[in-house]
């Protein structure tokens, strides 16, 4: 025997019967169980889900045990003599709605499913399920309508779309219980639903009112505890949710109705019931144009149009108002040390910390790149210096993981500009002020907010004539040298050793010839005939070449 082919002991291993392959001993069977384990585990610590808050894993556990509990009583009620799910007739009639609940989704797949919390109405035909059938049906109809969507229309976390299936489940078999309790004190009321067509459709608003709210409360809840900027008010119960959901509920009691007095309704409730399930997509396309997609903030087309109209109402009334323009310090350097996939989810955490600074009625949006806009009604040039100082201590204390583990922390610049009572301004002065400003802060160390008007801040002069401002923003080079803001701005190409470590960064204003030291401006507050200096401060003495002046 060829001593290569002998085992490890001396002796030809064992072969199948068949004389194959050689058969694994308990050793090597038992390391390729503890590696399939071992992947395993890491597979399961990889799941999103472990990133929550630990009582919310725990609200998340207990939701979806809740769900299987009661799917699995109202299944085990068979062995006691009892069916659950009725007959052929309750089964074809499952069949049927669940076909018009999933035939919504292929409706609306190619308008994608919107992130986060998102309208639809397949309650209309989920609710006459929970209601006209027995309470095993209830919590079946979301499991397959969530699969489907996750196979045609979004691949979405897993965690998320359990969660979901097992809330709305567990709503369903709420309204099904609320149902069938109080029809139960209306002789006839399930026999014949038309003979009492009015005392009927109460009860069935009435349990779809427990669907919405035992779903609400699940839903928010766990939304809450994910992200603790969304406002929840603006969630559940703005103008849009509020209508969505009435029309929802009124249009499920309606094909109730219907179905209960003959099936063959659905031929003719699917056409009417679905082009409001297209309305609400249409309507989600409208918002979604509107924002933009990384920070979920307003775009800059629709924030300069409302800001426009806002800054137009508040001249012609008289009131107070305040823009503000945020940039983000080093951002540059952020996306060229850690990629641009972490520059993007840092825009994103930037977007979604705004709105927890701001009141109901600020408008932020992104304006390109790393810079945002805040226009704030009703605002003195005083609350808006606070308002902004709040925004950047915001900004300063998130904390983002990049991909290499470190620990990164964002700071950002501001500038801010007001519009006092009584004062006639448009929005692009307005704009251009608070950049000025933002220049200001960038030149002075960044990190820090600065206004240009009667504020608190150091060197604040008090109102700055336009011309003025828009040819100090077009000589102030507040980003590093190389840049390609500073590129596009005096149209030189970069040279070697342009760009600077953040230790080494001044301001730029410094390498203008003769710098703009002071700058003589008009004071509104004395009609426009004395005037206030406004004091420049030079910059680091670094200059990696001359820069262009202004004429």
């Amino acid at each position: 025997m060829d001593p290569a082919r002998l085992g490890p002991s001396g002796h030809a291993p064992d072969r199948g019967a068949a004389g194959g392959a050689p058969t694994a001993g308990p050793p090597a069977r038992a390391a390729r169980t503890a590696g399939l384990a071992a992947r395993a585990a890491r597979a399961v610590r990889a799941w999103p889900v472990w990133t929550l808050p630990r009582w919310l894993i725990g609200f998340v556990a207990v939701v979806v045990a809740a769900d299987a509990a009661g799917i699995a009583v109202a299944a085990a009620r068979a062995f006691t003599g009892y069916r659950p799910f009725g007959g052929l007739r309750d089964l074809a009639l499952f069949g049927l709605l669940l076909a018009c609940d999933l035939g919504g989704v292929e409706l609306t797949r190619r308008a994608g499913e919107r992130a986060g919390i998102s309208r639809d109405m397949h309650a209309v035909w989920e609710l006459p399920i929970a209601i006209l059938l027995p309470l095993a049906y209830a919590p079946l109809s979301p499991v397959i309508r969530i699969a489907l969507t996750q196979w045609r229309v979004r691949h979405g976390s897993l965690h998320r779309r359990v969660f979901s299936a097992a809330a709305l489940g567990l709503s369903y078999l709420a309204a099904s219980l609320a149902f069938h309790g109080l029809a139960g004190a209306v002789t006839g009321l399930t026999q014949s639903p038309l003979r009492h067509a009015s005392a009927w459709m109460l009860i069935a608003a009435a349990a779809g009112v427990a669907q919405r709210v035992v779903n609400s409360v699940l839903v928010l809840a766990a939304v809450k505890g994910a992200d603790h900027t969304v406002r929840l008010r603006d969630a559940q119960f703005g103008r849009e949710p509020l209508y969505n959901d009435t029309a929802e509920l009124c249009l499920a009691v309606l094909v109730s109705l219907g179905v209960a007095s003959s099936p063959i309704a659905l031929v003719f409730a699917f056409p009417f019931a679905s082009l409001p399930l297209r309305t609400v997509r249409h309507a989600q396309l409208v918002s979604d144009s509107r924002t933009d997609s990384k920070t979920g903030l307003l775009n800059a087309g629709t924030w300069q149009r409302d800001a426009a109209a806002a800054v137009a109402r508040a001249v012609r009334v008289g009131q107070p108002l305040a823009v503000a323009v945020l940039d983000l310090d080093w951002f540059k350097l952020v996306n060229d040390t850690f990629g641009h996939l972490f520059g993007d989810e840092v825009l994103r955490e930037v977007g979604q910390c705004l709105p927890g600074a701001l009141r109901d009625y600020d408008l932020a949006g992104r304006f390109g790149g790393e810079e945002f806009v805040l226009l704030l009604p009703c605002t003195r040039a005083a609350d808006a210096y606070r308002v902004a100082e709040r925004v950047r201590c915001r900004i300063a204390g998130l904390q983002l993981r990049a991909p290499t583990g470190q620990t990164v922390r964002i700071t950002a610049s501001v500038g801010v500009a007001a519009l006092e009572e009584g004062a006639r301004r448009e929005l692009n002065d307005l704009l251009a002020a608070a950049d000025a400003a933002l220049y200001q802060a960038k030149r002075e160390g960044r990190n820090q907010v600065r206004m240009l008007g009667p504020a608190p801040g150091p060197a604040a002069p008090r109102d700055l004539d336009m011309d003025a401002l828009h040819a100090l923003a077009r000589e102030v080079l507040p980003t590093q040298p190389g840049s390609p803001e500073v590129i596009t701005r005096t149209g030189l190409p970069p040279q070697p050793g342009d760009l600077l470590p953040p230790a080494d960064v001044g301001s730029v204003l410094g390498a203008m010839d003769p710098p703009p030291h002071h700058l003589r401006v008009p004071d509104a507050s004395q009609g426009g005939q004395a005037g206030v200096t406004c004091g420049l401060s030079r910059g680091g003495p670094y200059s990696p070449r001359p820069l262009p002046t202004s004429a």
